[in-house]
This record gives structure tokens, sequence and C-alpha cells, in this order.
């Protein structure tokens, strides 16, 4: 045998020991999976829909995974900031987002240079819940139903006001959609989530808004907005005295606000499949059911709650609403 044959050898056998070893390391840190706490990334501000939905889910997985679950609020550019956060996070289980329509399918049409691709960057674990928009308004505003909406929006045409929690947010695409139908030409108003264009909306400064019932219900219950239309087929069980936009004679206009997690690609199956199940399991659990119920948000049945399922609703929703995006030439930096 000569010396650089032998040399070889001796080579090769290190690499597969390290090898060995490096792999035995990672399944080490997956079995003892999670020995820190976890992270979920809300990509918009505190006190939203997505913030609340993730810190119940977070205080609801927390126990089965034995380590605490910390919400961190990271906003900006309608949630892609906090979005790539995560896409460019280490792929070790304890970092993932809570993620919806805007950032994971209207992002793709919005932002010419995404720093992700929701398709290709992460890992789907669940889809958490899905709420309809209900489309409220300002109290002090002469309007009680959609036809009074559209009508007052064409008289003054471009001086209505919407607020929306960022440009490519879900309620975003609802104003997108609601002009494409109607013609009414209402003015967006950006901001950096639901929670801050509710306060505005509630101080008068704009004039109406398209929320998720999941934030909206508390205060179209107190009365100090006027809730118009919910943007599904039939009326939502929690503000039921609200018509449909079916109903209101737009059947058009769809839309429903779905919210997920998501972790960077990469992260090992079984990490994935950990959280899922602990999701699942809170889901099962009837007082966690009873809380979203309460807050209008529906839980997905049980053939939904796959990440492979997960993964195709972004390839679908992708389909559908960045078509629409470009053909209102929505854009943004």
């Amino acid at each position: 045998m000569s010396k650089a044959y032998a040399a070889f050898r001796l080579v090769a056998a290190a690499v597969a020991v390290i090898v060995c070893v490096g792999a035995a390391s990672i399944a080490r840190a997956e079995d003892q999976y999670p020995s820190r706490p976890i992270t979920i990334v809300v990509p918009f501000a505190a006190g939203g829909p997505t913030d609340i939905l993730a810190r119940l889910v977070g205080q609801a997985i927390g126990p089965t995974l034995g380590q605490q679950v910390i919400v961190e609020d990271v906003t900006g550019a309608g949630g892609t900031i906090g979005a790539t956060k995560v896409a460019r996070a280490a792929p070790d289980g304890y970092t993932m987002v809570m993620g919806n329509l805007g950032t994971h399918a209207a992002s793709v049409g919005i932002y010419s240079n995404l720093p992700y691709d929701p398709r290709k960057d992460f890992e789907p674990v669940i889809l958490v819940a899905s709420t309809p928009m209900v489309l409220v308004t300002r109290k002090t505003l002469p309007v009680k139903t959609l036809s009074d909406v559209i009508a007052w929006a064409k008289a003054d045409k471009g001086k209505a006001t919407m607020g929306s929690a960022g440009v490519g947010s879900i309620s975003h695409l609802t104003l997108l959609l609601f002009n494409h139908l109607t013609g009414a030409d209402v003015t967006h108003v950006p901001y950096r989530g639901l929670s801050e264009a509710t306060n505005d909306l509630l101080g008068g400064q704009i004039d109406m808004l398209f929320d998720q019932v999941v934030t909206a219900t508390p205060h179209i219950l107190n009365d100090s907005e006027n809730a118009i239309v919910v943007t599904i087929p039939h009326r939502a069980p929690s503000i039921p005295n609200v018509p449909s936009a079916t109903e209101a004679g737009l059947p058009q206009l769809q839309t429903v606000a779905w919210t997920a997690l998501f972790m960077p690609k990469g992260t090992p199956a079984t990490i994935v499949d950990r959280i899922n199940g602990a999701v699942v399991k809170a889901m099962q659990d009837p007082a966690i059911a009873k809380r979203l119920a309460q807050i209008g948000a529906d839980i997905p049945p049980p053939d939904q709650r796959s990440p492979q399922a997960l993964g195709q609703l972004v390839r679908s929703e992708i389909d559908k609403w960045v078509p629409l995006i470009k053909a209102a030439g929505v854009t943004a930096k």
C-alpha cells in the first residue's frame, strides 16, 4: 500500500467519523427538542389578530412542549420584515413565524425584491385558524348598509379613507377587491398593523376598515364602530347581527383571512411534526376551541391541519391573489 493511499484512507476515515458524530449530535438535538424557549415571531403590531392568535397558541402548546413559548412582534413592510427574519433564522425549531395571506401569498405580487419565497424558504407547520373580514366604519359616518357605504364613497370619489395593516396585508387585499367590484375608489391608508388602524378608526381619523372578525368583535359588541358586512356567504357566529356580503348584494366580496405557523427551510421533519402535534392537541381542547369561537376564529378541519395541506394552501393563494395585485398596479419597495 502506497503512503499516498494510506493517507487518503486515514482522511476518509476521519471524515466518516466526523459525519457520524455530526449526525448523532443532530439526532440527539432532535430527540431532546425543545430544550429551551421557543419564539413565535408575529410580523404585525401587538394587539392585532395575528398577535392574539399567536399568544393563544403559545400559551396552549407551552405545557405540551415543556418549554415557554415567547411571542415577539417584529413589524413593518406589510409583515415581510418579520417573515424575513424567520426565513433567515437557524432551522433548529426555536424560531417560527405566525404568517398569513399577506406575508405568505400577496407579498409575492407586491414586492419586486422580496427577500424570501413563501413556497421555498419555509417549512409549513400548520394552519392555525381562519376568519372572515368585516367592514367597519367610524361611528360618525352616516351609513348603515353596504349600499350606503358604496353610495357615500362614490358621491365624493377619492375622498373616503380606509385603513389597513400595511401594503399587501389581508385588509389591504380586501380593499383592492372592494374597489375593483364597486368602483368606489376608496383611498388606502396603510398602518403597521390592524391595531393601529383600529385606533385611528375609533378616533375618527379614517372612515373605514376591513378588520378581521377576531379583533373587530369586541368593538362591534361595544357599539364603538359600525359593522356593515362580513366577507363570507353566511353570517359570523360571534357577530350574528352583521349581514354577509352575499345578503347585502355583493356576493363576490369574499375574503377569508388565514393564519399559520411556518419554520425556516431545512428544519427537521421530526421537529415540524412535534409542533404540528402540539397545536393539533390544543385544537382538540374544548376550552381552546371555545375561546377561538368567541373571537370569531375558525379551527381548520382535520384534513387541513397537515404541513402538506398548508403548503398547498400557500401555493393556491399565490395563484389567486397575485394576478389581482398586478392588475391593480400595487407595488411596494
